[in-house]
């Protein structure tokens, strides 16, 4: 069973986890690049990284890591946070089915909100749905970031 799931494309929820393997902490985005996917991580020791996994091999580069002192908070509203990155995934997955393509913290400055916002794509539409911080529930966004350029 390793050598055919190392065969396979390493999904976000996958590269999520490696990620954390490497260096621990809370994940704050997870954004797909072509063969590779992108993971913010805050670390325990407050420390900010940017990682990269390949999605084939599944294997962990880091690119930065850095003593990015707290943003105004968000790092602490990230740790606080009972909805993981990796829970905001399965959440947006069962409320609108497909694949992960990124995901993403959004401490809102305007209302104070915390979410998850989530990328799913189906075919080739992409829908963003918001998942609560708090509460896990998710909710479908109605402005759909559809990516065919063409009309």
């Amino acid at each position: 069973p390793a050598a055919a799931s190392a065969r396979a494309d390493v999904d976000a929820a996958g590269a999520a986890a490696a990620a954390l393997k490497k260096y621990p902490g809370v994940v704050s985005s997870v954004d797909r690049d072509g063969a590779v996917w992108h993971v913010d991580v805050i670390g325990k020791n407050g420390k900010h990284a940017e990682l990269t996994v390949d999605t084939r091999s599944g294997k962990v580069f880091t690119e930065n890591a850095d003593d990015d002192s707290d943003d105004d908070g968000q790092n602490k509203a990230l740790a606080a946070a009972k909805v993981t990155a990796q829970q905001a995934m399965k959440a947006a997955v069962a409320a609108h089915s497909g694949q992960v393509r990124s995901v993403e913290w959004d401490d809102d400055d305007d209302n104070g909100s915390r979410y998850w916002n989530v990328e799913v794509q189906s075919g080739d539409k992409t829908t963003n749905v918001h998942v609560d911080a708090a509460s896990g529930k998710a909710t479908v966004s109605t402005s759909d970031s559809d990516d065919d350029g063409g009309n």
